[in-house]
C-alpha cells in the first residue's frame, strides 16, 4: 500500500481471517488493518472458519462490494488473513474459580485445542484424515509421494521467482550489534528432508494401519496473505489493470468428521454460482495430502492441474491465512500458464 498513491488505494473496510485469537488482545483484524498504515475509519471484520478464514474473507468481501450502498462510490475492500501459529499461547482452564487444593494441574495447547481438535467426535482432525484414508483406499505410500510432489513443485517454484508478490519482512536483531534479519522466501518448502519423508512414524493413529505422518500432513507455520478488491468502475476510474476477476464462490459442510471431502462439494457449488463447466487449474488445502488426493479422485483431476507450485504439506499452512493464499498462488499458476 505504501507504495501507491493514497488516492489510488483507498480502503473503505478490511474482513481478515484469524482462527486462534487467544493473547492476541482485542479485534485482532482492526490490530493488523491500523498497524498497516489505514485510516481509523476502516472498518474491520475478524474472520474465523477455521482452515476457510482467509477464503471466506475474500467472499465476504466481494459480498459486500456487490450489496453494500458504497460499492457506488468505488471504495475498496481488504481482504486475507493471518495466523501466527508460533505464538499461539497454553491455556490454563479453571483458573478463574480456583485450580485445585493439592496436585498437578496440566496446560492446554491453544493451538490444538482451538485449532486442530474435532470437538465433536473428540479428536484430532489427524484421525479425521486417517478415516479419510481408509474410506477412500489412500496408501500410506500414495500420500508419500503426493508430499514429495508438492515439496517438489514448491521448491520449483522458488527457484523460478514465482512467489514474486511476497513482501520482505525484516525482523529486528535481539543484539545491539547484530544485523536484521530479512524473510523473503518461505521457508517451509527446505525445511524437509525428502528422504526422510517415507521413513516417518504416524502422527495420529499409532497402529499398524496408521498413515499419516508428520512428513505427509502441513506443518505449524505463521503467516498472513492479503487482497485488495474493488469494483470494475473503481478500478478503471484509477486506472488500475485487475489481475482477476471473481466470477463466482461456493462453500460446503457436510458431517464434521468428513470435513475432508467438502472441497469437492463446495467446487461444484461454485462452478454452478460461477456458470462454468470447465476449469484449467485447482487449488485445494493440503492440510493433510489425503485431503488433496481424496477430492481429485472426487473430482476426477489430473494432478497437473491441482496445486502446481506445491500445497500447504510444503508451503505451510497458518490456518486464518491459508485460504487467502490459495486464492493467490491460483492467480500465480494462471498467470505462469497463460
Amino acid at each position: 500500500i505504501n507504495d501507491h498513491d493514497s488516492n489510488i488505494i483507498d480502503i473503505h473496510e478490511a474482513f481478515l481471517g484469524n482462527v486462534v485469537s487467544a493473547g492476541m488482545g482485542q479485534a485482532p483484524a482492526r490490530q493488523a488493518v491500523l498497524g498497516a498504515g489505514l485510516p481509523t475509519s476502516t472498518i474491520c471484520t475478524t474472520v474465523n472458519k477455521v482452515c476457510a478464514s482467509g477464503m471466506k474473507s475474500i467472499i465476504l468481501a466481494a459480498q459486500s462490494l456487490q450489496c453494500h450502498s458504497y460499492s457506488t462510490n468505488n471504495m475498496m475492500v481488504l481482504a486475507g488473513g493471518f495466523e501466527s501459529m508460533s505464538n499461539i499461547p497454553h491455556y490454563l482452564p479453571k483458573s478463574r474459580k480456583g485450580l485445585t487444593r493439592l496436585g498437578h494441574v496440566n496446560l492446554i495447547d491453544g493451538v490444538i485445542h482451538d485449532g486442530l481438535w474435532d470437538v465433536y467426535n473428540d479428536q484430532h482432525m489427524g484421525m479425521c484424515g486417517e478415516k479419510c484414508a481408509r474410506d477412500y483406499q489412500i496408501s500410506r505410500e500414495e500420500q508419500d509421494e503426493y508430499a514429495i510432489e508438492s515439496y517438489r513443485r514448491s521448491r520449483e517454484a522458488i527457484r523460478t521467482n514465482v512467489f514474486e508478490e511476497i513482501v520482505p519482512i525484516v525482523v529486528p536483531s535481539r543484539h545491539r550489534q547484530g544485523d536484521d534479519l530479512i524473510v523473503d522466501t518461505d521457508e517451509e518448502p527446505t525445511a524437509v528432508q525428502i528422504k526422510k519423508i517415507p521413513t516417518l512414524k504416524p502422527a495420529f493413529d499409532t497402529s499398524e494401519r496408521g498413515t499419516i505422518t508428520a512428513g505427509n500432513a502441513s506443518s505449524l507455520n505463521d503467516g498472513a496473505a492479503a487482497l485488495v478488491l474493488m469494483t470494475e468502475d473503481a478500478a478503471a476510474e484509477r486506472g488500475i489493470l485487475p489481475l482477476a476477476r471473481i466470477l463466482g464462490y461456493g462453500e460446503a459442510e457436510q458431517y464434521p468428521a468428513n470435513f475432508t471431502t467438502s472441497p469437492a462439494l463446495a467446487v461444484k457449488a461454485a462452478m454452478e454460482h460461477a456458470s462454468v463447466s470447465k476449469i484449467d487449474y485447482h487449488e485445494i488445502n493440503e492440510a493433510f495430502a489425503v485431503v488433496a488426493l481424496a477430492n481429485m479422485r472426487l473430482l476426477n483431476l489430473d494432478h497437473n492441474r491441482v496445486n502446481v507450485f506445491g500445497g500447504a504439506v510444503s508451503l505451510g499452512h497458518p490456518i486464518g491465512m491459508s485460504g487467502a493464499r490459495i486464492v493467490g498462488t491460483l492467480y500465480d499458476v494462471l498467470k505462469h500458464n497463460n
